[in-house]
């Protein structure tokens, strides 16, 4: 019998319930979505405060002291005020505390942002509002590329490319502080060929140095680079690095002050510094078209640093960071600094290194540096306004030692791999001659031409066995490989297609020998003469002879296909044009090693139809069951394989 019908009663509770878990669903979602986008709330409640919290509170004080000279010199690369990179320092430290999913990187100011942001200001008129712009708009690329998980582009842009770019870069950035080294004035200079046009400068109004700051900025470097140096030599014994730039500060404020320096030999300084936060505005989003363009270089250049530093960390340390998410943390990473006047920020190779080798286990670290320049910043700025701009270049100018040495590495770059080193000098050079962002994009741009030259050229092989084993390899590599008689097996190490085709042709007649056009042509013109014969009286043991002497010695050609990961279309094209040649010849043309995206393109050609034969009786697993195959037909003496 039926069940009776739910009452009225019933039906509602059903409602009731369905409707909660309805909402306890969406209660979840909200929660993890929430928990991903501020993976602060997964860990901080697992933090293990007896073992994390001292090495968090000496990497985040021994980063908050480096902080803060570094943010007040990196203030001249980007032409701005030394208070805004302190806001830009805090605030990125708290923000990227609350959604980084790296451990170990340091978000602040970097030396080749603060450059590019530079010459975006010296591109524009309005400074007080283009910076802040800039960073806005540089916060939007960032989030819309998180939005859209393109985090996959940092991919594109690799090693030799970034080391290039940076290294260009750092170039440009020590030629933009030698007018501050000596003290004269002279303009900024943008625009392609900044680097020759800035050096020019220099040379004519040399006769303006100020020998006040000639003399500080040998001083302050000497003492810079010499304990830097004794800092590498002795890192092992050191529990943490010398705080020399703090110190050098310090004592050339001192002297600067009460050595009357600016008023006694026009030595530039700093200037005021003001305490606290400025009223907070709302970037000028008029202004967003002009700088859109510029922004683009610079989020592509600061997400590429973050992830490779935070995939660098993550793998040293054994953890995972999510790229995409690293995305939406430098983007957010501006935008309460953007109603602040800050500029753009990402993380710093060497304040990361720093931060990893003091004792860093979480983000923890952040919030301590944070307050570090908070003190500053509440408390102690004004008594930077003696501080020569010299000695920040010289800051400046040393911090960039790790960039300049990567000279000595050329030799070994060419001895590696010779295109990577090519990659690496075009977009070095680019980068300091054209200019920044330029330089970036010719390095991108390179680096693609050369990857597309290596498969438009790759290299190719005419295999032998190894002893009576079931393995081939090629035969210029390695000795005492036999030939396999009346089979020629080759092998194409690079995708087939449209660009290396007819260079895939080229290689299989010149490597095997056997060109189906020119044979062809051959057995024409034996057949020709063979009927000459014929006509002349000739015997038929001649024209036997004529048309026995033309037959090719290759009986098959198998084509070793491990090495080819995807065919095109064009690709397909070239091997059924090879196949039906070689079809005509009555040579047999087998494909081994296929993986399954090539059989897929195969199949999607029209490959096996044109051939009108089997799949077993083209497409093999091994090489070697390709050449059992055709000893096998050879001795039955069945044709059709061909």
């Amino acid at each position: 019998c039926s069940a009776p019908p739910p009452s009225g009663l019933e039906q509602h509770a059903g409602y009731v319930v369905g409707k909660r878990r309805n909402k306890s669903k969406c209660s979840c979602q909200m929660k993890d979505t929430l928990m991903n986008f501020f993976p602060v709330l997964q860990w901080l409640p697992k933090y293990n405060c007896k073992e994390y919290i001292c090495g968090d509170i000496m990497s985040g004080l021994v980063i908050g002291i480096i902080l803060v000279p570094q943010a007040i010199a990196y203030s001249l690369l980007a032409g701005l005020k030394p208070i805004f990179s302190l806001y830009t320092s805090f605030f990125a430290n708290i923000i990227y505390f609350l959604m980084g999913t790296s451990r170990h990187v340091s978000v602040g100011i970097f030396s080749l942002l603060s450059l590019m942001v530079g010459q975006v200001l010296l591109s524009q008129f309005a400074w007080s509002f283009i910076f802040s712009m800039a960073a806005d708009q540089l916060r939007y690329s960032w989030v819309l590329m998180g939005i859209f998980h393109l985090g996959f582009v940092s991919v594109y842009l690799s090693e030799p490319v970034l080391d290039g770019f940076a290294t260009g870069a750092s170039l440009t950035i020590l030629t933009a502080q030698v007018k501050y080294l000596i003290g004269i004035r002279i303009p900024r200079v943008q625009g392609y060929g900044a680097l020759i046009t800035t050096w020019v400068n220099i040379f004519h109004n040399i006769s303006q140095a100020n020998f006040c700051d000639i003399i500080t900025s040998t001083i302050c470097i000497t003492v810079l680079v010499i304990a830097k140096e004794l800092g590498d030599r002795y890192k092992h014994k050191l529990k943490v690095p010398l705080p020399t730039e703090l110190v050098v500060i310090v004592v050339a404020t001192l002297v600067s002050h009460y050595g009357q320096l600016n008023e006694l030999y026009a030595s530039s300084v700093s200037g005021e510094i003001p305490t606290g936060f400025i009223p907070p505005q709302v970037p000028s989003f008029s202004l967003m078209q002009r700088v859109a363009v510029d922004a683009v270089p610079l989020a592509i250049v600061g997400f590429a640093f973050t992830v490779s530093l935070s995939e660098m960390f993550a793998k040293k340390y054994a953890y995972t960071v999510k790229a995409n998410q690293e995305m939406f943390a430098i983007g957010f990473c501006n935008i309460i600094p953007a109603f602040f006047h800050c500029f753009a920020t990402s993380a710093a190779l060497a304040k990361s290194l720093v931060k990893a080798s003091t004792g860093c286990q979480t983000q923890v670290s952040s919030l301590v540096s944070a307050v570090v320049v908070l003190l500053v910043l509440l408390f102690f700025a004004p008594l930077f306004f003696s501080l020569q701009k010299c000695v920040l270049a010289c800051i400046i100018i040393v911090s960039l030692r790790g960039a300049l040495r990567k000279f000595r590495d050329i030799p070994q770059r060419f001895h590696l791999d010779k295109t990577d080193a090519l990659v690496w000098c075009v977009t070095m050079l680019s980068s300091a001659l054209i200019s920044t962002e330029m330089g970036l994009l010719v390095g991108v741009v390179f680096s693609a031409l050369c990857i597309v030259g290596r498969t438009q050229r790759p290299h190719v092989a005419l295999l032998g066995q190894i002893g009576n084993s079931a393995f081939y390899e090629d035969d210029e590599r390695y000795k005492n490989l036999l030939p396999v008689p009346k089979i020629k097996i080759f092998r194409f190490q690079a995708p087939l297609y449209y660009a290396n085709k007819d260079f895939f042709l080229k290689c299989l007649h010149g490597r095997t020998g056997l060109n189906p056009a020119v044979e062809v042509a051959k057995r024409k013109r034996a057949k020709k003469k063979g009927q000459l014969s014929l006509e002349n009286g000739g015997g038929q043991g001649d024209t036997t002879s004529c048309l026995v002497s033309t037959q090719s010695d290759c009986q098959a050609i198998i084509v070793d296909c491990s090495s080819i990961p995807f065919l095109d279309t064009a690709g397909v094209s070239t091997l059924k044009e090879a196949l039906k040649d070689h079809q005509e010849l009555k040579i047999t043309f087998l494909l081994a090693c296929c993986n399954p995206s090539v059989i897929a393109s195969l199949e999607r050609g029209g490959y096996l139809e044109s051939a009108k034969k089997d799949i077993h009786d083209l497409l093999f697993h091994s090489v070697h069951s390709a050449v059992q195959f055709v000893r096998e037909k050879e001795i039955t003496g069945d044709e059709s394989v061909v």
